[in-house]
């Protein structure tokens, strides 16, 4: 879409496609082993308990070992399209 080698700058191609110059420079990170591995764990919990929340899945995640805090599951939870049947 961005050609850096055109004779526009990159500057100017990007706004004329209305698209911000940063996410021309972005290159995404790759998920980590450990997110990974809570996601797995997320996600057995999510199948066997489809009403919990992202608080208590943190809860059930701390009984069983990996520590992550509410915010980071649902980041996850959100990452992986999941969410609980019921408020």
């Amino acid at each position: 879409m961005i050609d850096p080698d055109h004779q526009l700058s990159i500057t100017r191609q990007a706004a004329l496609l209305e698209i911000s110059r940063g996410s021309v420079y972005y290159l995404p990170r790759p998920v980590s082993a450990a997110d990974l591995a809570l996601m797995r764990c997320i996600d057995e919990l999510h199948l066997e308990h489809p009403f919990m929340g992202a608080r208590m899945l943190r809860d059930q995640l701390h009984r069983q070992g990996p520590h992550a805090g509410r915010r980071h599951i649902r980041t996850l939870m959100l990452r992986m399209d999941i969410e609980a049947l019921a408020p």
